[in-house]
């Protein structure tokens, strides 16, 4: 895109400004600034696509009531290191932001605590939760269920959830080592672009409505994202459904409803956080010592292509952070005039 198409921000005008609209679109200020810190962070990340610009969508929902601008999100600690989380149709970074807290606060009490979240939305993406929690000296597994794109391997209906899930491991002086990951071969944004471009996509991406892999974009559109690894991945999307959705008491699989086609009705969509308290385990020489080597031994790798180099997970978020951080943040003009004039409509004191 051009860049004259584009204004540059500070980290803290975007965050402000992610906020501003939040609130108005009815959320409090305290709501509103975290639910923007994770969208702030997916942006700088590189994440575009899961950052500040999913405020239009969110904001679409928020204005038929199809989520809950002022919801009275409720913890209930049904063990020492096991909290649920009831998000009362929240938005999804919000409710993600209050599960993570529990979540960290337990955790940082018990060694390890699980938190699993109901009533929720889409959250945006894993890696701003794993930053968060690394940042703080906490290994985390985090996931959420998702409208259904997949079937079920070997099937002919869509049953799965792109679901994302990722892991975080802080490193203490350092740069964090995170995933963040879907379920799926590519993402439908990646097949939207082939059919409109005219291009075959490969057989391993998809498949048509019947359920036969094809390497037409507009048969796959029609038809279903094909899981990472084949029926491992069925597998590993079953396992985060299964968390999220299933334990957590949200909807899962077809019980979770759409927010395209149903925009007015809540998602009920479910999150799962597994954060482990690292400075348990020793100094925070120790394991940035450790977490270095590992780091190293990696990059070591004598690249099969020499201009590739070997990377670890989460570098290139990483560089990009750092990069928005001193340079700042390019948005473009059109979305800066729609968050502006989400914020133009906040009610005075």
């Amino acid at each position: 895109m051009d860049e004259q198409s584009k204004r540059v921000l500070s980290e803290a005008e975007l965050a402000e400004l992610a906020t501003a609209a939040l609130i108005g679109l009815g959320l409090t200020r305290k709501d509103a600034a975290d639910a923007a810190r994770v969208l702030t962070l997916a942006e700088m990340f590189g994440l575009s696509t899961h950052g500040v610009g999913r405020i239009e969508s969110y904001g679409e929902r928020l204005q038929i009531k199809g989520i809950n601008p002022r919801p009275s999100i409720a913890l209930e600690p049904v063990a020492p290191a096991l909290i649920r989380v009831d998000g009362d149709n929240g938005v999804g970074p919000l409710v993600g932001m209050r599960a993570l807290e529990a979540a960290m606060e337990a955790a940082a009490t018990t060694g390890v605590a699980l938190a699993l979240a109901r009533g929720s939305n889409h959250f945006g993406p894993v890696s701003p939760y794993s930053y968060i929690a690394a940042e703080a000296g906490f290994a985390s597994l985090i996931g959420s269920n998702a409208t259904t794109t997949i079937a079920p391997w070997g099937g002919s209906e869509a049953r799965l959830g792109n679901s994302p899930c990722g892991f975080g491991f802080p490193n203490p002086g350092g740069d964090p080592i995170i995933l963040d990951m879907a379920i799926s071969v590519a993402a439908r944004a990646k097949i939207r672009n082939a059919a409109k471009a005219g291009q075959p996509i490969p057989d391993t991406w998809a498949t048509d409505r019947a359920g036969r892999p094809t390497t037409d974009p507009n048969e796959a559109l029609n038809g279903f994202l094909l899981p990472i690894g084949g029926h491992k991945g069925y597998g590993l999307a079953l396992v985060v459904d299964l968390l999220a959705g299933l334990l957590s008491g949200a909807a899962y699989l077809t019980h979770v409803k759409s927010w395209v086609e149903s925009p007015e009705e809540p998602q009920n969509l479910g999150h799962y956080f597994l954060l482990i308290d690292t400075k348990r385990l020793g100094s925070t020489d120790w394991l940035s010592t450790r977490m270095n080597d590992f780091a190293q031994i990696l990059h070591s790798t004598p690249p099969a292509n020499p201009n590739s180099p070997v990377l670890v997970p989460g570098e290139i978020e990483n560089r990009n952070l750092a990069r928005a951080r001193h340079e700042g943040i390019g948005l473009d003009l059109s979305l800066l005039a729609k968050l502006q004039d989400f914020a133009a409509h906040i009610q005075p004191a």
